[in-house]
Order: C-alpha cells, then sequence, then structure tokens
C-alpha cells in the first residue's frame, strides 16, 4: 500500500490533485460508459465503420460551433449567436451562386462563395465584439438580439431550400474524410493556439479574472474582438460543413445547434465563468453528443417528436455535472488552502 501511495504522490502530487486531473478529464470516463451503453442498447449505431464515419462526419458542423462556443466562454463571455450565423452565412451565399429560381445568381465561382461566407460569417463576428468590448452590451443581450436579427433575415431571404450550387463549394462539407479532418485540425489548431501562445495564454487570464488581466497589459477589448471574430470565422465554416452535408442550404439551417454546443463544451469540461478547460474536453464533448443523438435517431423505441425532449434533458444533465464538477472543486481547493 505504501508503494502504491508513493506512485500516486510522484505522479500526482497527492489525492486532491488525482481527484482534481479525473474531474478536468471527467468527460472520457462518461463518454466511455455512453458507448458502452449504446453498444449494449442500441448497437447497429456502430455496426461497421461507415456508420462510425458517418456519426462523426455528421458531428462537424457541430462540433465546430462547440469550438467557436468553447473560445467565448473560456475567455469569460459567450455567443448565443454562433447557429443563426452560422446559417444566415450559409443562405447569403447559398442566394449568391444558387441557380434555383428565387436565388441572386450573382455568380458561379465556389471561390468567391468560400471568400464571401468567411467574410459575412467574420463581420458578424467582429459586430459582436465591438458591441461588447467598446460599447459594453452585455454578451447575452448583444448575441441574443443578433441571434434574433440574423434568423430572421434568414427567413426573409428564402424560405425554401437553395439548390444548383457549384459542387466545389459543396465538397467540403460533403466529403466525409475531408470534412472529419477539417474539424479535428480546427480543434488541433485552436488548442495549440491556447496552450503556447501569447493570446491563449491571455484569453485564460481575461476569462479567469478580466480586471486583473487589464492591470497587468493585457488589452481586453482588442482581445474579447478577437475572440468574437474567431467565433464567427468558425461558424462560418460550420455553415459551409452543413451546406455540403446537405447538399442543398435549407431554411431552417443552424437552427437550435447554439444549445447543443452549450451543452458539448459545458460536458466537455469548459467553464461557464471562463479561464477554465481543455480543447481536447470539448472534441469529447461533441462525440458524446453525436453519439447520444445518432443513438436516437437508431433506436425504434424513440421517435422523432421526442428527441428534442431527450435534447433538452441532455442539455440540463449537462449543467448538473458542471455544477457537481465546480463543487467539488471548490471543495478540493478550500480544504487545500485549509
Amino acid at each position: 500500500m505504501a508503494t502504491q501511495d508513493g506512485f500516486i504522490a510522484r505522479t500526482f502530487g497527492d489525492s486532491d490533485d488525482l481527484l482534481l486531473t479525473l474531474l478536468d478529464n471527467m468527460i472520457w470516463p462518461i463518454l466511455f460508459v455512453v458507448i458502452v451503453f449504446v453498444l449494449a442498447l442500441v448497437p447497429q449505431t456502430f455496426r461497421n465503420v461507415r456508420s462510425i464515419q458517418l456519426l462523426l462526419w455528421s458531428a462537424v458542423p457541430l462540433g465546430l460551433l462547440v469550438l467557436a462556443e468553447s473560445l467565448c466562454l473560456l475567455s469569460g463571455h459567450f455567443d448565443l449567436s454562433i447557429g443563426s450565423i452560422a446559417g444566415f452565412s450559409a443562405m447569403f451565399t447559398g442566394m449568391v451562386l444558387g441557380t434555383c429560381p428565387s436565388c441572386w445568381g450573382l455568380t458561379a465561382n465556389p471561390w468567391i462563395g468560400f471568400a464571401l461566407i468567411l467574410l459575412v460569417g467574420s463581420a458578424i463576428g467582429v459586430f459582436n465584439g465591438v458591441m461588447i468590448a467598446k460599447v459594453g452590451l452585455n454578451p447575452f443581450l448583444q448575441t441574443l438580439a443578433v441571434l434574433i436579427i440574423f434568423e430572421g433575415a434568414k427567413t426573409a431571404m428564402q424560405t425554401q431550400p437553395v439548390t444548383g450550387l457549384p459542387q466545389l463549394y459543396l465538397f467540403p462539407g460533403g466529403t466525409p474524410n475531408f470534412a472529419i479532418a477539417v474539424m479535428l485540425l480546427a480543434f488541433l489548431v485552436l488548442g495549440l493556439v491556447l496552450r503556447f501562445t501569447q493570446f491563449g495564454q491571455a484569453v485564460y487570464a481575461v476569462g479567469s479574472d478580466e480586471t486583473a488581466a487589464r492591470e497587468v497589459g493585457i488589452d481586453g477589448d482588442r482581445l474579447i474582438i478577437t475572440v468574437y471574430t474567431v467565433s464567427g470565422l468558425l461558424s462560418a465554416v460550420a455553415g459551409i460543413m452543413l451546406t455540403g452535408f446537405v447538399g442543398v442550404v435549407p431554411p431552417l439551417i443552424g437552427e437550435g445547434l447554439v444549445f447543443q454546443a452549450f451543452a458539448g463544451a459545458v460536458i466537455g469540461g469548459i467553464s461557464l465563468f471562463g479561464g477554465r478547460g481543455k480543447i481536447t474536453g470539448a472534441l469529447g464533448g461533441v462525440v458524446l453528443i453525436e453519439v447520444i443523438q445518432s443513438a436516437l435517431d437508431n433506436s425504434a423505441a424513440v421517435g422523432a417528436t421526442q428527441i428534442q425532449m431527450i435534447n433538452g434533458i441532455v442539455l440540463l444533465v449537462a449543467i448538473l455535472l458542471y455544477s457537481t464538477q465546480s463543487q467539488l472543486r471548490e471543495r478540493i481547493i478550500s480544504g487545500e488552502a485549509a
């Protein structure tokens, strides 16, 4: 026993450090348990390699939105508008490129389409950041207003699927392996940026204590604008992936995804109050949400009308898990301080 205690002490410092490490990586045992249950109850979810590929492929748009939300949360803010940014930017660009009867059909050049959708998403992100950082609006109210505005603008532009899009424009989201690679690369790049760059350290510092961060020379306003710009950019990429995955731009594109994005980030260990969490955990949250969604879709016992309710329950469970994790962390840290 002494030898075992010595090994634990050398590896984690002490039992409190071990518990904190487990809390920070809680998503992985949860994901393992869920996969075991799905294998037992809905085995067709993982019936072959193709089904697993399809699961990951369908997770790509959500993964990019979780990444956008995670970045905002780490900075001590949040973004309710990510789904509407993805939907509006995809619809606007689709109207420019599409050949449907009500489309504008201004160009058929897919590269212009890629540049346009990224520009639209980034511009909305800049607008959010400026209004929050410079004007001083509450992030909840600002991003809620943007959500409503651009959901309405999307519907005003088109109420039918936008078709006739260039094949190259559909390629990124319509090619499973490419789409999955884009998502993983985005997580890798942002994870490295947050871990090893001054910008990443500033995000955590502002998220932990914005006043203290400003006192040590961090330009909080510029950082918040940058965070929301990147969030808008990632949301636009999600719009590209959603368009390619479906093959058209459906009128309801992007709607309701913000709640799943919040659930994925929170289950993945990203703090609702900023300054704590890992991008790898957020990726685990994406996989967990998509495994549950795929299991529901494959289950004969669950009807289509019940899935939305169950998704709400998943979000509630995510919040409860986060609350429990935070309380345990506070108790451990308080015990160490004593």
